[in-house]
């Protein structure tokens, strides 16, 4: 291998390529820099609109200062500057206006390159760049974003139709259990599908649109999966029946933690990569609070409420025996002309002796800070295995896309926390607030605790994911010598 590496004239080139949401990007830079680590030069393509909130709330020329050959791309998401881009407006633009416009502008950069580009990363869910990367005769991999969990019973909806398990009947039908996802047949329940799996058109163009690229991810040169073998060991055995090369590599955020903490030292400065803008006055209110007494509440980049949520929410919280941290962006309370503001500013009058809210916080600083004791989340991935790896149990409330998968997981598998899905309540909400934080607070802290400690071993020196984190950059090493060749 040695022999390989020194005939080689320069590092692998890799371009980079995410959906452009936020939580997509979280993870796909985070892979882009432990490249870089390797010495591989990086191109990451973002969105024009994405790359301009990067900028904004996060110090991008430091990246390029320390990785000499990481370099930022932009093209457009095929929708202008100002299109407000909430809720599934992806799914709902996909096949008329994105692919069409993303795909004519990802061939462009990858013909103009220079030096060309060995490799492509490219997110799963964006099939239209195997065909640009079979086109130019370039190696792609591509890397799902999602749990593995979710992943997969993507793929299994058509047998699912098939086999008369959709669509659901009625409510009563809710917690009929699932039996044809492999290794997934004791637990999961119609209410644990994605939400598209709720509507009585099995012909529904967002489920036939996520099963189309959940299918095409697996005609890739490999699979990129953010877990690890501990975690999803069954469930990569079933994925990897289909697409025989799957590295495990995560949890990224703590991978990334742990190469660099050995190349830098314990205090070196991890980048940021934020669509919002962090408000850390939160931190000097936590570093006042006692150990394990805070409740986290964020749902995420993307879910919205209703200002009736919102309040439900809020008294659950209020009337429990905790104090907590709440999240709630701007612009994401649905209600009249500034009526979710109001109810926020509201709240917040109201919240001063139990709880402190912002706009938006640094979530792995405050998942890691000593005075979370739960966290009350939406369960996208990102957030789920930060929860993991900081060993903090979760109540889960679930919106879309792979949330309701995660959070049946979490709940009934891992045993690291309560499913609130489906209902949003002030009486439910004190109760599992309670259950977390005080009443069965040993017991969850204990499973969250014995999930943290195998988890983080998995990105050590020698652990699953560190392993296949070196096996993804010798086979790239490799893509890239045969790329020079032709």
């Amino acid at each position: 291998m040695e022999q390989d590496r020194s005939s080689q004239s320069r590092p692998p080139h890799v371009l980079v390529f995410p959906l452009p949401l936020q939580g997509h990007i979280n993870s796909m830079i985070k892979l882009a820099e432990l490249l870089a680590i390797a010495g591989f030069k990086l191109t990451f393509l973002n969105s024009h609109h994405n790359h301009e909130r990067l900028v904004k709330f996060n110090n991008i020329a430091a990246h390029s200062e320390r990785y000499p050959g990481f370099q930022f791309k932009t093209i457009t998401d095929g929708l202008p500057l100002n299109h407000p881009r909430s809720g599934s407006w992806f799914l709902d633009m996909f096949e008329d206006t994105m692919e069409l416009k993303m795909k004519e502008s990802l061939r462009e950069v990858l013909v103009n390159s220079s030096p060309p580009v060995d490799c492509i990363i490219g997110d799963g869910f964006l099939g239209f760049a195997l065909d640009v990367a079979k086109e130019l005769g370039i190696p792609i991999i591509f890397f799902r974003t999602s749990s593995p969990c979710c992943f997969w019973v993507y793929h299994s909806i058509p047998d699912i139709i098939q086999a008369g398990e959709l669509p659901i009947n009625g409510s009563e039908d809710m917690d009929r259990l699932i039996t044809t996802v492999p290794g997934m047949e004791t637990y999961l329940r119609c209410r644990d599908l994605p939400t598209f799996c709720r509507k009585l058109d099995i012909e529904d163009s967002s489920m036939k649109l996520v099963v189309k690229q959940t299918r095409k991810s697996l005609q890739a040169d490999a699979l990129i999966l953010n877990t690890a073998e501990e975690l999803d060991g069954p469930i990569l055995s079933q994925i990897r029946t289909k697409c025989p090369r799957v590295y495990a590599v995560g949890p990224l955020h703590a991978q990334l933690n742990t190469r660099l903490n050995a190349k830098h030292g314990e205090s070196y400065d991890h980048f940021s990569n934020t669509l919002w803008e962090v408000d850390k006055s939160c931190i000097f209110w936590l570093n006042k609070q006692p150990n394990r007494s805070v409740i986290y509440v964020s749902f995420g980049s993307i879910t919205s409420t209703s200002r009736e949520q919102l309040v439900e929410l809020w008294y659950g919280l209020l009337n429990s025996k905790t104090k907590f941290l709440l999240v709630v962006r701007p612009n994401s309370v649905i209600g009249k002309d500034g009526e979710g503001e109001d109810v926020v500013m509201e709240l917040m009058e109201k919240s001063k002796d139990r709880g402190y809210i912002v706009n938006w916080a640094p979530q792995e600083a405050v998942l890691n800070h000593p005075a979370i004791g739960g966290f009350f989340t939406h369960n996208g991935w990102n957030s789920t295995l930060e929860s993991i790896v900081a060993g903090v149990p979760m109540i889960c409330w679930p919106q879309f896309a792979d949330q309701h998968v995660n959070s049946r997981v979490v709940s009934e598998v891992w045993k690291i926390g309560l499913d609130m899905k489906d209902v949003c309540d002030s009486k439910i909400v004190e109760k599992m607030v309670n259950d977390v934080m005080v009443d069965r607070k040993e017991e969850f802290a204990k499973s969250a605790s014995e999930m943290a400690k195998v988890t983080n071993q998995c990105v050590n020196v020698g652990g699953s994911s560190y392993s296949n984190l070196d096996c993804l950059i010798e086979d790239i090493r490799i893509m890239s010598l045969k790329t020079h060749k032709k």
